[in-house]
């Protein structure tokens, strides 16, 4: 009796233990459950999050949406849409009236955009403009990525006045290759903390340092030396200028930095 008491004894003990194990690993398992779904949970929230450092557009390829005559509000009359790219008409006298604005006003950013002009035609890109009554243009506060007819401009173009330049400041470098007039062109501009980068066709051909001892003396002593508010604002908009030439516009981006 002894014998047989303490094999049961010995069997219910070892059943006790397979028993306690088969529950640790079923916790376990459980456990490990829990922490994969909760990974795949995290993983997928991070995916349906917005990258804050993504490139958006700022042309829909079919409307004026974000965009607004500089100091203006209503119709937008000497800009149209033509296969698909932005067209600035030419209506506007010289240098004044006719420029877009971007409704939403950047700091740091990388700004990439195609384009195409006339022949004979002047256009240019601005950043942080500052709308205000007491400005006539956009180029009164915002520097300028200058685009135009190199070769068949009516006039001497001196060479900080020509395609890729910091208009009036900062001459494109050997690096640059532009298109003949009626091709597309990729341009780019990258202003962060003060360093500013001017891009054409793959090739960086600006690089300077906003606010540094050269920028001062040119910005003091040159063509902006009677605009006090030129590149003092360090925030605006984004200006696309109507010089009073056809000029094309599509594609265009801008990451915020």
């Amino acid at each position: 009796m002894k014998s047989k008491f303490k094999n049961a004894c010995v069997l219910l003990s070892a059943l006790c233990i397979i028993s306690c194990n088969n529950s640790d690993t079923t916790d376990t398992a459980g456990a490990d459950s829990v922490k994969n779904n909760t990974t795949n949970m995290d993983t997928t929230a991070n995916k349906m999050q917005p990258d804050a450092t993504s490139a958006v557009t700022l042309f829909d390829g079919k409307s004026l949406s974000g965009w607004h005559g500089f100091n203006k509000s209503g119709e937008i009359k000497n800009w149209a849409i033509e296969d698909g790219a932005m067209v600035c008409l030419g209506a506007a006298k010289d240098a004044e009236g006719g420029d877009l604005v971007s409704d939403k006003q950047y700091g740091n950013f990388e700004l990439s955009w195609e384009w195409k002009i006339s022949k004979g035609g002047n256009s240019g890109v601005m950043y942080h403009v500052i709308e205000n009554a007491k400005y006539k243009s956009p180029y009164e506060t915002g520097p300028e990525y200058q685009m135009v007819d190199d070769i068949g401009f009516p006039e001497k173009l001196e060479d900080w006045q020509k395609t890729g330049a910091d208009y009036a400041m900062y001459s494109a470098n050997e690096k640059k290759k532009v298109k003949p007039v009626g091709e597309w062109n990729t341009s780019k501009i990258i202003f962060n903390n003060g360093h500013v980068e001017h891009w054409l066709n793959g090739e960086k051909i600006v690089d300077f340092e906003a606010s540094g001892d050269d920028w001062k003396k040119k910005r003091t002593e040159g063509k902006w030396k009677d605009f006090p508010d030129y590149g003092s604002a360090k925030t605006g908009g984004i200006a696309l200028q109507d010089h009073g030439n056809k000029a094309w516009f599509k594609n265009i981006t801008i990451k915020e930095l």
